[in-house]
């Protein structure tokens, strides 16, 4: 049976199957029943959704209270993506052969129950513990996504379907958007170190969907039921882990020494290794656990590829709670309000995009997806970036949002769907979904790499902000002995007298040149990894108290130096002077005045340098505008990058768009071989 298109036998496969199961005329007449199954579906697209992201918030505070360093704290999300990302073609499989509800029903179970051991390991304090659950409860997690809107895809009549996976695709997507926000504020709610309730919240209601799922959701079981491609998913799930995993630690402004590093080359070497196998294998399989016919469809070809692309759009809105912060130089975790306008965006979007996909077909409103997302981002890069104020900033997140809306879920599930059978849709969509997670984990890499990359000339461009001179209070008697000394000098008597008497100028230092720079400095100076630490993790808001402990650091390292230097010259000069007056004894009388306000002068010096810190430091603060602007500017610089990338490949999504062949809505496309 050709894929791409239904005939008489794949829909009644399909009419036979749960989804049509559970809404069936009969059933969908049932309002309340109805209502109660899309509940139990739609609640699991939520939990699924926000967990993507709602530990995010978390990560760092976890580190903390099992104290492990970044290294391993990160694998509290990786590991959870690649489990995720490798559960999902096997839990579409088994959704096609054994019933939506059953395996719906046990991804909750492994979901709920990996989220109450995330939450116990905190208690216990075992890290390991920690990950083991991450892996169980991101398994579940793997088949919440494409079992659920298979349901919602396949039961609807071809002419409501964009409907209603408008509608699953406004949940999740902007559950997807919300999940730091939640997560900020679960943090906030029960306290910043009680982050098992980030684990805990899921499990009264993965408890709900179990009980109403077990009531309510019809059972099924595909038809002429195979073997289960064992090899193949041994195979496909070695090959996932090992892009996924290679793809997430390419430096792409580094490109050729990160792909050098052991982090990489053997992962992406190992997925060469097992791909050729993998398809031999599938053409040899009876029930393949990824179907080949996809990839010489070129409707499904187009709509992986495109599919990918979203998921590198879509990563983008991780970093927009930073912009947001960093625009509006709000401190760090506040920037989440903003996400709720993101999220009204992208509801609108995938609402609209639904019910305009019936109308319309899904190619131009696919297409529309494309344009929208490229012009918020590229609203984004020339307007808020240049321009930051409250206006550009919603305008740019709304923008943002309303592309994403069109394109992230609602017109690619479409697709998916109708250029396969219904029988194979839980695999189809899970297929996508496997494809989409190559965007989401190589887009977070190359987003990051902007920033990091506008990050380095930080430090340079502040100290260029920070001011260069500090004026202090004169030094006891300076006018006077500069007065006396120039008398003395141009008197030929006393002139020689005071040959090699090495006293600097006193009045002049009044005014100190500052220079912040270690390299420009007369001085060794290091500045150590703490206060690097605090600079790389500051924000807006944060960065003038950075700059502060930064100057006081290095006047502890530098006045001690600068004392000693004045004053070994002051000693020269007094030691000097002595010799001289005890010689000319006619000048001892005139000069004896002199050497007691040195003296004086010399034992001032400390109290001036420690004047001249604190000035400096008050320069600072009248100065913070600027420093905070330069550091804004600086760090814009990197989401101006970021969102110009974004824009391109929503652009280049278009283009992939050109061939895709889109019946009128209602009619399934034909197959259309590559």
């Amino acid at each position: 049976m050709g894929h791409g298109h239904k005939n008489d036998h794949g829909r009644k496969v399909g009419q036979e199957h749960d989804g049509a199961a559970a809404f069936s005329k009969e059933s969908r007449g049932q309002s309340r029943g109805y209502a109660l199954i899309a509940v139990v579906y739609l609640l699991g697209l939520i939990m699924g959704a926000l967990d993507m992201s709602i530990v995010n918030p978390a990560r760092t505070v976890i580190q903390n209270t099992m104290s492990v360093n970044d290294a391993l704290g990160v694998w509290v999300i990786t590991i959870y993506t690649l489990a995720y990302a490798a559960s999902i073609p096997i839990m579409g499989k088994l959704a096609d052969r054994h019933g939506r509800k059953s395996v719906y029903l046990l991804c909750i179970l492994l979901f709920g129950g990996g989220s109450l051991l995330c939450g116990l390991a905190r208690f216990t304090n075992s890290f390991e513990l920690l990950l083991a659950a991450r892996v169980i409860q991101a398994i579940g997690g793997g088949g919440i996504m494409p079992v659920a809107t298979a349901e919602f895809g396949t039961a609807f009549p071809e002419e409501k379907r964009g409907m209603a996976l408008g509608m699953v695709g406004m949940v999740y997507g902007v559950s997807s958007i919300l999940g730091p926000s939640v997560g900020s504020g679960i943090l906030e709610i029960f306290g910043q170190t009680e982050w098992q309730y980030v684990f805990f919240i899921n499990v009264p209601i993965c408890l709900i969907v179990l009980v109403l799922g077990a009531a309510k959701l019809p059972q099924s079981k595909g038809e002429n039921v195979k073997p289960i491609d064992g090899l193949g998913t041994f195979l496909l799930t070695g090959m996932t882990l090992s892009i996924m995993y290679g793809l997430k630690n390419i430096d792409f402004f580094n490109l050729a020494q990160s792909v050098a590093s052991t982090d990489v080359w053997p992962f992406l070497l190992i997925f060469l290794v097992l791909l050729p196998l993998f398809v031999l294998r599938e053409k040899k399989a009876a029930d393949p656990i990824l179907n080949p016919s996809y990839f010489t469809n070129r409707n499904i070809v187009i709509t992986l590829v495109c599919s990918i692309i979203s998921g590198i759009v879509m990563m983008g809105t991780i970093f927009f709670p930073q912009f947001c912060e960093n625009a509006m130089m709000m401190k760090s975790g506040s920037g989440g309000y903003f996400i709720a306008i993101l999220g009204i965006g992208t509801a609108i979007g995938s609402m609209g995009s639904g019910r305009l996909i019936d109308k319309h077909g899904v190619k131009p409103i696919l297409g529309a997806g494309f344009v929208g997302a490229a012009v918020g981002s590229l609203f984004m890069a020339f307007v808020a970036c240049e321009y930051p104020n409250l206006l550009t900033v919603c305008l740019s997140m709304f923008l943002s949002g309303a592309g994403l809306g069109f394109t992230m879920g609602t017109p690619l599930n479409y697709m998916m769907l109708n250029n396969t059978d219904d029988a194979e849709s839980n695999s189809a969509l899970a297929t996508m979904s496997l494809v989409r997670s190559i965007g989401t984990a190589v887009a977070p890499a190359i987003m990051v790499a902007f920033i990091v990359h506008a990050s380095v000339g930080m430090q340079d461009n502040l100290m260029d902000a920070l001011p260069k001179q500090v004026s202090v209070s004169p030094l006891p008697y300076a006018a006077q002995i500069d007065q006396k000394l120039d008398d003395m000098r141009a008197d030929e008597e006393t002139a020689e007298m005071l040959e090699g008497l090495d006293i600097p100028r006193l009045s002049d230092y009044q005014t100190i040149e500052v220079n912040m720079d270690s390299e420009g400095s007369d001085f060794d100076v290091e500045i150590n990894d703490e206060l690097l630490e605090k600079m790389e993790n500051s924000d807006v808001t944060t960065i003038v108290g950075v700059c502060k402990e930064m100057t006081s650091d290095i006047f502890a390292q530098v006045k001690p130096k600068l004392i000693s230097q004045a004053a070994e010259g002051m000693e020269t000069g007094l030691v000097t002077m002595n010799e001289k007056a005890q010689e000319m004894q006619q000048a001892y009388d005139s000069l004896a005045e002199t050497i007691a306000q040195l003296e004086e002068t010399d034992a001032a010096i400390p109290g001036l340098f420690d004047e001249a810190e604190a000035n400096y430091l008050t320069s600072i603060d009248d100065n913070a505008e600027q420093i905070q602007q330069v550091y804004q500017q600086t760090l814009n610089g990197g989401f101006r990058g970021m969102a110009i990338f974004v824009a391109i490949v929503a652009l280049i999504g278009l283009l992939v768009l050109v061939p895709y062949k889109d019946n009128r809505p209602g009619q399934k496309n034909e197959v259309i071989e590559v």
